[in-house]
């Protein structure tokens, strides 16, 4: 590895987007639309993540990159913003797989939430999704004072160890999908007088 970029994607990455986010939500798109093909997930996560407004939105990524390559990718967005980032989603599901789709809200106003962060497989276990937490507390939290939240699976006891490595505390419990999951929450520093 050379050096690790870190940059707000563009709609030129959303093939790479998708393959990394892919990693983190198959199981949770294959719900979402009602059917196990992992082709299909795909090509639905692809379809919004070339579009704007909408919580898979490009808009909503950074991508990590390593000689150019994108290597991971994140979707992060404004919790208050949930709803009406759900909506075009919501909207298409209804449409092209006939069912509804009203998953539980998983994050709230008040935090930026990581919806999903992938990491090319290759490549796991290297550090590089730390690096990208890094970058986004810093980013986020650091500089411009907000809160950032994510869900984590309550049976991935490794991915919680890394959270609360960075930081991150437990804030509450949430079902998403079926699933129990802790919420976590990374905070600003509270200034000091």
């Amino acid at each position: 590895m050379t050096s690790i970029k870190i940059r707000k994607a563009d709609r030129e990455d959303s093939a790479a987007i998708a393959t990394c986010l892919l990693l983190a939500m198959e199981e949770i798109v294959c719900e979402f639309i009602g059917q196990r093909d992992p082709n299909k997930a795909k090509e639905f996560l692809l379809h919004f993540i070339e579009q704007e407004h909408n919580q898979y939105s490009y808009q909503n990524c950074f991508v990590a990159e390593d000689d150019h390559q994108v290597i991971a990718a994140v979707n992060i967005y404004d919790g208050s913003q949930l709803n009406p980032l759900r909506v075009p989603i919501s909207q298409y599901i209804k449409t092209h797989f006939n069912t509804d789709f009203n998953p539980e809200d998983e994050t709230q106003p008040g935090e930026y939430y990581i919806d999903s962060l992938g990491v090319n497989p290759n490549l796991q276990g290297k550090g590089i999704g730390a690096t990208v937490l890094k970058f986004l507390i810093n980013y986020f939290v650091i500089q411009n004072g907000k809160t950032i939240g994510l869900l984590v699976d309550e049976e991935n006891p490794k991915a919680k160890k890394l959270y609360l490595k960075l930081g991150f505390k437990s804030v509450g419990q949430k079902i998403l999908v079926g699933k129990r999951m802790e919420h976590l929450q990374i905070k600003p520093r509270a200034e000091s007088f």
